[in-house]
């Protein structure tokens, strides 16, 4: 549950223009994607994240920085065994957007005026690079590994593809469901910091 009023701004100028939107469409999203020039990765089934918990339930700040502009966004992310849930919410509380994946088909809705290239699976493919074990992200990623790396942190991951492009993956705890993350897309200049929220 969250806690508190948090003022939240959005990601982009997609997300402040969702603030102002009433109605949302139902789109079919493809769950493979292209994570950087030579890699993609196809979604993974939720059963793969869940080892010893029957469910998950994880509400988020995201803060992300792109180039010298920084944003915030809500996020609510559900785990059954047969389905991912992601959530993105807008200052005053709204859905921006919600995904559902099932492990065969990808649906997402979305307010209007976030347009239909807008493509939310990608943060829904992040939370995958983020929790689901190393060896079964690997399993759906062709043309790149993640691999888990030294460093000071309790936790470190890179996915590295055949152009040597990385997105690297920092956790401030070996639980990564109770962990602060920051992942750099190198490619993009994107930062995310996550953090859970009680």
């Amino acid at each position: 549950m969250l806690k508190g009023a948090h003022v939240i701004k959005v990601i982009g100028v997609l997300f402040l223009l969702g603030t102002l939107a009433s109605c949302s469409h139902q789109l079919t999203r493809q769950s493979c994607m292209a994570m950087s020039s030579q890699a993609q990765y196809c979604l993974a089934p939720t059963i793969n994240a869940l080892h010893t918990h029957n469910e998950i339930s994880l509400s988020q700040m995201i803060t992300m920085r792109h180039g010298q502009d920084d944003h915030e966004l809500l996020t609510q992310l559900e785990l059954t065994t047969q389905r991912m849930t992601l959530v993105g919410l807008a200052p005053l509380g709204q859905a921006l957007f919600t995904l559902v994946y099932d492990g065969h088909t990808l649906q997402s809705e979305q307010s209007r005026l976030l347009g239909d290239t807008f493509n939310a699976e990608y943060l829904m493919a992040i939370m995958q690079l983020i929790y689901w074990p190393t060896e079964q992200i690997n399993q759906h990623l062709t043309g790149a590994q993640l691999r888990v790396t030294p460093c000071e942190n309790a936790l470190c991951k890179q996915l590295i593809d055949a152009n040597g492009e990385q997105i690297s993956i920092n956790y401030s705890e070996l639980n990564p469901w109770q962990a602060k993350i920051s992942v750099t897309i190198k490619s993009a200049d994107i930062l995310l910091h996550i953090t859970p929220l009680e």
